[in-house]
């Protein structure tokens, strides 16, 4: 699926809950933390246990770590409203200066809040990311304007360049002083150049969009590559101890189990479409049958799975 058909895609998500409304809206959404370790922290939307227990979407989650040398701050949010909210988290635990910021994405939520940085911080994006940014940036600001709304600070984003970039298949580590952090690509997982965090310590990992939340969501399959997915996220999943921190892309922490839904998911699709494959069904037919309701409850299922999920996996498979 290419970014054209990425935008039309994500287009559909504001009329799967209610025509002409915001998934969620910037400037409604309160942020706080939660402290998993000393000096490392969670942060994700006040409402968020609620909304992901209902399978409704929820607002952006990311997250910052802090050493004695300072801070780094994992995804900057939409707007200025939401990023000076985790300013103000991590000045609430720590005066250091924020050293670095990672996006785990090149999506407008885990990257607009670059230009409220302060200038000493250095931005870090997978090479991926920063090629979308530069190629796409005016397109994918007015799509995001269309699906959140006008006025919420999205007409003013301006794209920063990044300071370290991290290649396919990169990993990268950082001194925060005393705490070491890894930025690791463990291949394709949602829209090419996902970035996951590991805070080794106190096993906690930031994992984005490729973990939307915790059940009854679901991957988006945005550009495709339901093979690929899945194989990153099984490498994620054998990667983490059982004991690990969880912090996804759109709630709540979670617990590495939470993982194996997504995992388990993937799989009963690629097995499904493949026998309606093998069986010579068409693309509507197979959409028909391969209903899975066992894996239902997701406020945008009949958008995520039948609309992305099944068309990606058949072309993939039928490849």
């Amino acid at each position: 699926m290419n970014k054209l058909m990425t935008f039309i895609a994500l287009s559909l998500v504001s009329s799967t809950l209610s025509a002409g409304e915001p998934v969620w809206d910037g400037n409604q959404v309160v942020l706080e933390s939660e402290k998993l370790a000393p000096g490392v922290f969670a942060y994700y939307p006040n409402n968020a246990r609620e909304f992901e227990r209902k399978g409704l979407p929820v607002a952006t989650s990311g997250g910052f770590v802090v050493g004695k040398k300072g801070v780094l701050m994992i995804d900057t949010m939409l707007n200025e409203r939401l990023h000076k909210q985790v300013q103000v988290l991590i000045r609430n635990q720590s005066d250091k200066p924020i050293l670095y910021a990672v996006n785990t994405s090149f999506h407008g939520d885990h990257s607009y809040g670059n230009m409220y940085l302060p200038k000493e911080t250095k931005i870090i994006q997978h090479v991926v990311t920063k090629n979308y940014i530069d190629e796409h940036f005016v397109k994918d600001t007015e799509f995001m304007i269309q699906n959140f709304g006008t006025g919420r600070g999205i007409e003013e984003i301006e794209p920063v360049a990044a300071d370290i970039l991290v290649g396919e298949g990169g990993r990268i580590t950082l001194d925060l002083g005393g705490k070491m952090v890894e930025i690791i690509d463990f291949g394709f997982a949602q829209t090419g150049g996902d970035l996951f965090i590991w805070e080794p310590e106190s096993r906690t990992m930031w994992t984005g969009n490729p973990i939307i939340t915790m059940k009854p969501s679901l991957p988006w399959l945005l550009d495709g590559h339901l093979i690929e997915t899945l194989n990153s996220l099984e490498i994620v999943y054998n990667f983490l101890p059982k004991d690990a921190h969880v912090v996804p892309g759109h709630g709540s922490v979670i617990a590495r189990s939470d993982l194996k839904w997504h995992i388990d998911y993937l799989k009963a699709v690629k097995t499904e479409v493949q026998n309606a494959i093998d069986e010579g069904l068409t693309l509507e037919q197979t959409v028909e049958r391969v209903a899975l309701p066992e894996f239902q409850g997701y406020a945008l299922y009949e958008w995520v799975h039948p609309t992305l999920n099944v068309p990606a996996a058949y072309k993939d498979l039928s490849k």
